[in-house]
């Protein structure tokens, strides 16, 4: 028997933390629209207050596992190089700077200088202006050629939502320059009609890198104009760009690369990035050019006060007869309840769509108990809204409309919500770089801020509330991309031969796997061979071959039975956890019970109503080795590293009690199973290395389903990824090993390299997993150990002590490691996820 778990379907650190204990504090962030200036004399609560009027309630101090008080930080002032336009410093300083903070002016220079660089600097530092002072300087030069546009300059975001405000921070800032300076954004939301002006005129263009890859690269001829004065390449929130999804946005570059060499541009790329290990190699391989690094934060940061806190155990009992404690999902909407009443202007970040909503729901009930009148200052903020949904809030968070938000990472990526006080987090975030740059949306005008992480009941987070270290005490993690994987090289390789026939010239360009890829391509029919390169002949459009962010297949629509109305979509490979039939679906504050997921028209039909639960997938995964790349010998065991095929299937869904998270029943379901070709690292132990741990063959499967349990959730700590990007299996007697295996594989076709960073950071990663299993006060195991709510089996057979002993022995016979291992993040302890390593997450 087989026992799985795969995945359905960024960020600031605030520079060296100090954990010294300081006692003064400063005023919060003052709350008042954008644009208007604070009152004078208006004093808010300071941070320590406000996390002390958070825990006067029974019961609540306690769950405060530690406090870490970040002091404040002064800047440190530049001039701007003297080659920035006097009419773009005179901007600047209307918007109220008056010099530059000194990494602003260090990367502007680089700019200036037509070198590539990234500013990967602290929550706001800053890091717009520093880009968009040598841009707006090119931009009005450029407006004084005969055509009016001599330059021009390309933003890319993550997000819609960015770039619109991103678009009205340009539009302001550039205000004084007149027509000189013409923003436009460009992505699906755009007009038909205004579509054509922004190509023609426009020479600040705003947009994603999905509309770069479907809209503009494949249309190049109506962009010639534009691309031929291409002078700066701007790419915000670059730490995003990671996995599967940043080696696509790799490949897209190249190919803007290649296209910008046609009309005879060679576009400088300046990039943003959150605070990162090795941030120029991050951004060198991005892009594929050197790239100078600016990561000195020289701007000023206010004290920032940050919670650690662990909701208490109820008197419920999970499998097994574990103990459950509250949701971090309650807790947070609890919280986000007393902030809002205290007038405290806070952000709770939630990982799900269906986690936001449901914070959302619960705050408005709390609130409306108070005073009817709060219930519209808290809403829900995610993707999956309607383009009209998502602008209406924008605007009511900038106006201070509302006072309290609940948000998926959709606005974790810099947008400027000035003014806020308080940031709760709900659930680690996947990493310490994520962790940041949420609790950087809090005191954003150099106030005093708060911050909360609010721990899941699994074993990453009950790690991390009980060991403050490694949060505190651990740099961020460096990001994990490999452009050169073949699934994602290929598509790009055809979309490139469509824009331009590709040459012998062309292929250094796109990475070392190209020679080998050409010929297969050939063969099958998607690429011409000519005696002048590759041609695209076939009458699709070669753009369509890569989903970018690797969703796959085109998105479930979710429509309302009884009326025809669109709700919203969800991603094609996340449709089988998220609107099975039976399945609990959250929109704008209502819950909806899916009746119907119609597979072959990509539709799920719900219809609205209230149970008292909500539901969570599980499935099962069976696992092929291909290929072993690499092993290394553990005694009489091995660790590999090399190519499997996984078949996954969701099976069933249990029903959870909403707030306590009781489970009050499991449903089959009959879905089709689906095939993944992938990456993975997979470790074996012999029967020698059993004994010597005393595991008797009785015990042997809950020890290798517990390790990889837990394997699975340690992995986000040491690689930048999710726990739903990557998956797990364990078999007692593996047909391909011939022995014990454990296998921890990444959720995407072709691999996305966060199993080659579990197998180069083994030994770390291990003992991390031994030492938190070991550390955990249960019994017999729960989900802050060894337990998955996705569990395909049921989380049985599970065996905790086994597995703590067998760890063990594997980490006895490792080989040390060596000096040259690739950064591994230098745990001082350990931490566990459950096996949230399921694609469902």
């Amino acid at each position: 028997m087989a026992f799985n778990h795969l995945p359905a379907a960024m960020h600031d650190a605030l520079g060296p933390l100090s954990a010294t204990p300081v006692t003064d504090s400063v005023p919060m962030a003052t709350n008042h629209g954008p644009g208007r200036p604070p009152e004078s004399g208006d004093s808010r609560p300071s941070p320590g207050t406000v996390l002390d009027r958070l825990t006067a309630g029974a019961g609540r101090a306690a769950r405060i596992t530690h406090t870490e008080h970040l002091p404040p930080r002064a800047g440190r002032h530049a001039v701007w190089p003297d080659r920035i336009r006097p009419e773009v410093i005179n901007a600047i300083q209307l918007a109220g700077v008056d010099h530059p903070w000194a990494h602003q002016a260090t990367a502007a220079e680089h700019a200036l200088d037509g070198e590539s660089v990234v500013i990967a600097t602290g929550t706001a530092s800053g890091k717009s202006l520093a880009y968009l002072a040598p841009v707006l300087t090119t931009l009005l030069e450029g407006s004084e050629a005969p055509n009016g546009r001599g330059t021009t300059a390309l933003y890319l975001s993550p997000t819609k939502a960015l770039a619109a405000d991103q678009r009205r921070a340009v539009k302001a800032l550039a205000a004084p320059l007149g027509n000189s300076v013409r923003p436009a954004v460009y992505d699906g939301d755009t007009p038909v009609e205004e579509r054509e002006w922004v190509r023609q005129y426009a020479n600040y263009v705003l947009t994603n890198p999905d509309m770069l890859h479907r809209g503009i690269l494949p249309a190049h001829p109506r962009w010639s104009s534009f691309l031929r004065s291409l002078r700066y390449v701007v790419i915000d929130e670059c730490h995003t760009y990671r996995g599967v999804f940043g080696s696509h946005v790799a490949q897209v570059l190249r190919r803007l690369r290649r296209v910008c060499a046609r009309y005879g541009s060679d576009p400088v790329f300046l990039l943003a990035s959150a605070t990162a290990a090795e941030p120029a190699s991050a951004a060198g391989r991005l892009t594929g050019l050197p790239v100078h690094e600016v990561a000195d934060d020289a701007s000023p940061r206010g004290e920032v006060v940050f919670a650690l806190w662990e909701p208490p155990l109820t008197e419920l009992h999970g499998e097994k007869g574990a103990p459950v404690r509250r949701t971090a999902t309650a807790e947070t909407a609890d919280i986000l309840t007393d902030l809002t009443l205290q007038d405290v202007r806070s952000v709770a970040f939630v990982r799900s769509r269906r986690g936001a909503e449901l914070v959302s729901v619960i705050a408005q009930e709390r609130l409306a108990e108070v005073d009817r009148s709060l219930v519209g200052r808290v809403a829900a903020y995610r993707g999956g809204y309607l383009p009209e949904e998502r602008r209406a809030l924008e605007r009511a968070l900038h106006s201070g409309e509302l006072l309290g938000l609940a948000a998926t990472t959709a606005l974790e990526l810099g947008i400027d919500v000035s003014g806020l006080d308080a940031v709760v987090i709900a659930g680690y975030p996947g990493t310490r770089a994520s962790l940041w740059q949420q609790a950087g949306r809090a005191g954003r005008a150099g106030q005093g801020a708060l911050a909360i992480l609010v721990a899941r009941d699994d074993p990453l987070d009950t790690f991390l509330v009980h060991h403050p270290e490694a949060l505190f005490q651990q740099p961020v993690e460096s990001t994990v991309l490999d452009p050169d994987n073949p699934y994602v090289l290929a598509p790009h390789l055809c979309a490139a031969a469509a824009e331009l026939p590709l040459t012998e010239a062309d292929l250094a360009l796109f990475g070392p796997a190209v020679p080998e890829l050409l010929p297969q391509l050939v063969t099958a029919g998607l690429l011409r061979r000519r005696t002048t390169g590759w041609y695209w002949t076939r009458r699709e459009r070669a753009a369509d071959l890569a989903d970018i962010r690797g969703e796959g297949g085109r998105p479930v629509q979710i429509v309302e039975a009884g009326t025809g109305r669109l709700l919203g979509t969800v991603d094609e490979g996340a449709s089988h956890t998220a609107v099975h039939d039976g399945a609990v679906h959250l929109h704008q504050g209502r819950t909806y019970l899916v009746k119907q997921l119609d597979l072959a028209d990509s539709v799920a039909l719900v219809e609205e109503a209230t149970p008292p639960y909500s539901t969570t997938a599980r499935d099962t995964t069976a696992i092929s080795v291909l290929e072993t790349d690499t092993e290394v010998p553990w005694g009489g065991g091995r660790l590999c590293y090399g190519s499997v095929e996984v078949t996954n299937q969701v099976v069933s869904f249990l029903r959870r009690r909403l707030i306590t998270g009781e489970v009050l029943g499991e449903s089959k379901l009959d879905l089709p199973p689906r095939t993944l070709r992938t990456r993975a690292v997979w470790w074996t132990v012999t029967e020698d290395q059993l004994d010597a741990a005393r595991v008797n063959p009785e015990q042997l499967g809950g020890a290798l389903h517990a390790a990889e349990h837990a394997s699975i959730g340690m992995l986000p700590l040491f690689a930048t990824c999710d726990r739903r990007d990557i998956g797990g299996v364990s078999v007692p007697l593996h047909p391909d090993t011939l022995l014990p295996t454990v296998f921890v594989y990444d959720g995407h076709p072709g691999g996305a390299g966060f199993a080659e960073r579990a197998f180069h950071t083994a030994r770390e990663w291990l003992t991390a997993t031994r030492e938190a299993i070991a550390s955990c006060e249960c019994e017999a195991g729960c989900p802050s150990c060894i337990q998955s709510p996705k569990c395909g089996n049921g989380n049985e057979p599970l065996h905790k002590r086994a597995a703590v002993r067998l760890l063990g022995e594997l980490l006895r016979s490792a080989p040390p490691p060596k000096t040259e291992t690739p950064d591994p993040p230098d745990l001082p302890g350990p931490r566990t996820a459950e096996a949230g390593a399921e694609v469902t997450g």
